[in-house]
């Protein structure tokens, strides 16, 4: 199947000079979902995986396909302040700033293996970010489930040390 017919592109959104790759309309069509999950898991394994991270907020629908699939549960990284109780947390630099995200304390165990899902990789930051997350936890990324990669930004050299699999690069 190919992805990237299941892929829009909005040139100059959110901003002038930048080409958004919508992945929207894959997640309409349920057999292109299906195969992204089926792709995700055959690549890493259920065995490999003991919880699935989706990354706010695009990442939790693939990352939920994937869970469910592995039968596995689903772990929210969101955007400080969006997540109740007590938080762990993680400031990062952005294209133009800083941005902090969060996990739930405790929802990973020390020794867990999480695999971190996301629709697309650009830079790379938050894809670090949720990585030092995981770890701080105590647990260890067990992979990079990742939708779409922009290559011109080189995000994937911030987690070159993991195991990542892209399923489309533009």
């Amino acid at each position: 199947m190919r992805l990237q017919d299941r892929i829009d592109s909005y040139p100059d959104f959110p901003k002038k000079g930048i080409l958004f790759r919508d992945y929207a309309p894959l997640l309409r069509d349920p057999e292109a979902l299906s195969f992204a999950a089926d792709e995700f898991v055959a690549h890493f394994g259920a065995d490999r995986v003991d919880a699935v991270v989706g990354l706010e907020a695009r990442g939790f629908p693939v990352a939920t396909a994937v869970a469910m699939r592995m039968r596995k549960g689903m772990v929210m990284i969101r955007k400080a302040g969006k997540l109740p109780g007590r938080t762990r947390s993680v400031s990062y630099e952005i294209e133009y700033g800083s941005d902090t995200m969060e996990m739930q304390a405790g929802a990973l165990k020390a020794g867990d293996r999480a695999l971190i899902c996301d629709d697309l990789l650009a830079t790379g930051g938050t894809a670090a970010a949720a990585a030092s997350l995981v770890e701080g936890s105590g647990a260890t990324v067990a992979g990079f489930a990742i939708v779409v990669e922009l290559e011109a930004l080189q995000g994937i050299k911030k987690i070159s040390k993991y195991d990542v699999n892209v399923l489309v690069r533009y």
